[in-house]
């Protein structure tokens, strides 16, 4: 029995141990996702006060009272607005109790004076204010840039294009308005058929930048859903009815659909309300405009579209682009076409590997709207 009770003894130390690791490791993990008690920081926080209370009254010349900013301004990034307010009564003790300890402001420096109550009040507002915010929203600091970049990542990862067999080369390129990481613009594409077919649609979402980023997330997931799920004729009411069950008060897109049949070349483009695509004939060395009819997506009901049919052969190449592109206050959308098939021209005998974010460079850099081209090649 003592032997037994001997060896059990070291056996429930270890199953003690294991599960404090595992509560504090769960404990950790549910803090930074946001989801657990923000009673740590709180704690850490409030004896941070006393002692930069105790630093300005023995050494006020290298601790000032406006120190107690930092403590408040890391509260108002960690902590829930009720924890908040108990820093908050913690840091105006600990002013009260400088300005006893230190004497009336008049009588010398590194006193409380009224500007740095003044400043830490600001801060404590602003702080709460932020604190208040993450609690509507739901997201605490500690996971917002996280899901943002989430976000960003499902958006890259929507727009990748399927690989394509041999002879044929396509790429995309994506700039956001004012260097930000969401854009308005976006790319849906599948192969259907069996694989012989390519179905990519180009969609620019009215707004630019983040304001058009959120609709365009979640557009780009409803539309790759609808793509290949429907004929291909069938696509374009079928979005236009989704943006009008939407009725967002700026929700309407224009939008480019291009089924290609990679076996033969042949292709059919359907617009909505979206500029023309170009089109390289190798063997002339001339653009094309291809040009289909349609209305915008979320006017109005029961909208036609049009499709305008071409064909691809060895060594053309067809380019789909928004209007972010072409379009600038300084010069017509015409203009802006002439000078992007200007500069494509360039890449005719060398090949369009690579081109497409060179082109946005050259012909677009610094535009303050979203920019996106693809290019689709068949190679000689």
């Amino acid at each position: 029995m003592a032997r037994g009770a001997a060896d059990s003894f070291p056996a429930r130390m270890r199953k003690s141990a294991h599960r404090a690791r595992t509560a504090l490791r769960k404990s950790g993990v549910d803090y930074f996702r946001g989801d657990g008690s923000d009673w740590v920081a709180l704690a850490g926080l409030l004896l941070t006060i006393p002692a930069i209370a105790c630093g300005t009254i023995a050494l006020p010349v290298w601790f000032s009272p406006s120190a107690l900013v930092l403590p408040i301004v890391a509260g108002g990034l960690l902590l829930r607005p009720a924890s908040l307010l108990g820093l908050y009564a913690a840091a105006a003790g600990a002013l009260i109790t400088e300005s006893l300890a230190l004497g009336p402001y008049l009588e010398g420096p590194a006193r409380v004076t009224p500007g740095t109550v003044l400043t830490v009040a600001a801060c404590g507002f602003f702080g709460l204010l932020i604190a208040q915010f993450r609690a509507r929203v739901g997201v605490p600091w500690r996971r917002g840039g996280t899901m943002l970049f989430d976000l960003r990542e499902r958006i890259r990862v929507q727009s990748a294009l399927p690989r394509l067999p041999k002879g044929w080369h396509h790429e995309m390129a994506l700039r956001p308005a004012g260097g930000q990481s969401f854009s308005g613009d976006f790319v849906v594409a599948a192969r259907t058929n069996g694989g012989r077919t390519l179905e990519v649609v180009l969609t620019d979402v009215s707004g630019k930048g983040m304001d058009a980023g959120s609709r365009a997330l979640l557009l780009s997931g409803a539309f790759g859903g609808l793509l290949g799920s429907l004929p291909p004729h069938g696509f374009l009411p079928a979005a236009n009815g989704y943006l009008l069950r939407q009725d967002w008060d700026e929700g309407f897109a224009t939008s480019v659909h291009l089924v290609l049949d990679l076996d033969s070349g042949d292709y059919e483009l359907l617009s909505a309300g979206h500029l023309p695509a170009l089109q390289l004939h190798a063997g002339s060395g001339r653009w094309e405009e291809k040009s289909a009819e349609g209305p915008l997506l979320g006017v109005y009901d029961g909208a036609q579209f049009d499709p305008v049919k071409g064909r691809l052969r060895a060594g053309d190449v067809l380019m789909l682009f928004t209007d972010g592109l072409v379009e600038a206050s300084d010069r017509e959308i015409a203009e802006g076409m002439d000078r992007l098939t200007g500069e494509a021209d360039r890449y005719v005998t060398t090949g369009f590997e690579g081109a497409a974010w060179h082109l946005i460079e050259a012909v677009a850099k610094d535009v303050n709207d979203d920019r996106a081209l693809l290019l689709l090649c068949r190679e000689p």
